[in-house]
């Protein structure tokens, strides 16, 4: 049973007549499927698929000393970022553990626009006041924006009709500040959480409806509302972490196996210190990722063993559609963290064999364009 008073996207009476089966994540009703998890899985990968993301939480930070501001506050280096360039990054805590994943919008040095998870929005934000620099101004603009992504192999050609700027040109983690789609102001950025090409778009409540229904006429047969649980088994299945399973407050981007968004070279960030010292005296656990050779489906929290001994815990595990196996993510002692690895997945109390591989995840498709060049 939903909860009384949890908030609403604007497009909440529009995804009940489309069959959405709503559940209550984070304080927001949100649908969670509509035809099917696997069958929406396999429409983002075939086609598009359009989701509701209007719950993220959106702040900006302004002023002459925005950017220094964001620099200490994230692991990379915004300075190298160009304007209008799109950084995903992490906020440490002083020890290292992380405070949140985020994509951060440069628009110029003095303006930024830092996009978080919808769990952490409220928490961000404090934290982001905590570490406020004078001459900054820190204002949170979620209740402004309502938020959709379209992903998928057909993405660019569903949208391109409605946009007002050719979207060819714009570049992968990049973002178009002043654009329209379906007649609307709107930000787009060719982002996503799906390991499909495809874009985000940012607009005003008001007309996210209009947005929303426009985007299925144009896009016919194929595009379809997509809910949270294929958005999880997607962004999984490409090796894309979760905040609260992969990634938390005890977790270090080092031992999350996202080492390439920190810069350690960069002017001193929070946490840095910490991250420097667990370099040094050498991870103590990390992430790998396994795959099942017995039967049963790795889930959020199941302990792994080796030789009856616990090492470890399962961060995500499901059965990956697009590839046809049981396959999962762990967070284990190091000094079993190699690729060949034989290990215990404790599935309802019974131990299942897995084995520890690379390379066992779907490989994004901007991933795959680049290996072909």
């Amino acid at each position: 049973m939903i909860k009384l008073n949890l908030k609403r996207t604007p497009l909440h009476a529009l995804q009940l007549a489309q069959n959405a089966k709503m559940v209550d994540f984070a304080g927001w009703e949100m649908p969670i499927e509509f035809a099917g998890i696997i069958s929406e899985h396999k429409q983002v990968r075939s086609a598009a698929g359009l989701f509701d993301v209007s719950h993220m939480g959106e702040i900006l930070i302004s002023g002459p000393q925005a950017e220094n501001m964001v620099q200490r506050l994230v692991t990379s280096d915004v300075k190298a970022a160009k304007n209008l360039q799109v950084t995903y990054t992490l906020m440490c805590n002083e020890s290292g553990g992380v405070v949140d994943d985020l994509l951060v919008y440069k628009y110029t040095p003095t303006k930024f626009l830092l996009v978080v998870n919808a769990a952490n929005a409220a928490k961000d934000l404090e934290w982001i006041k905590q570490h406020q620099l004078p001459d900054c101004e820190v204002v949170d603009l979620s209740e402004q924006y309502a938020l959709l992504a379209i992903q998928g192999p057909k993405a660019e050609a569903i949208l391109q009709p409605l946009c007002s700027d050719d979207l060819s040109r714009l570049k992968l983690f990049h973002f178009l500040p002043e654009s329209s789609v379906a007649g609307e102001p709107a930000l787009i950025s060719r982002t996503g959480y799906t390991g499909e090409h495809g874009f985000e778009i940012y607009m005003a409540p008001q007309v996210a409806a209009h947005v929303w229904q426009e985007l299925f006429r144009q896009g016919g047969a194929d595009i379809a509302p997509i809910g949270l649980g294929a958005r999880d088994t997607l962004r999984f299945e490409a090796k894309l972490p979760l905040y609260g399973q992969e990634l938390g407050p005890d977790i270090t981007p080092l031992e999350a196996g996202l080492a390439w968004f920190v810069n350690m070279d960069k002017s001193d960030f929070i946490g840095q210190a910490a991250l420097r010292k667990q370099l040094s005296t050498g991870l103590k656990r990390q992430q790998v990722e396994f795959e099942m050779q017995g039967r049963g489906i790795p889930r959020t929290g199941y302990p792994v063993q080796k030789d009856g001994r616990e090492i470890g815990y399962v961060t995500t595990g499901y059965y990956a559609p697009s590839l046809d196996k049981n396959i999962g993510l762990a967070l284990i002692e190091s000094a079993y963290a190699h690729p060949g690895q034989m290990i215990d997945i404790m599935v309802r109390n019974r131990s299942i064999p897995a084995r520890i591989g690379k390379g066992l995840f779907y490989v994004p498709a901007y991933r795959r364009k680049k290996n072909k060049k």
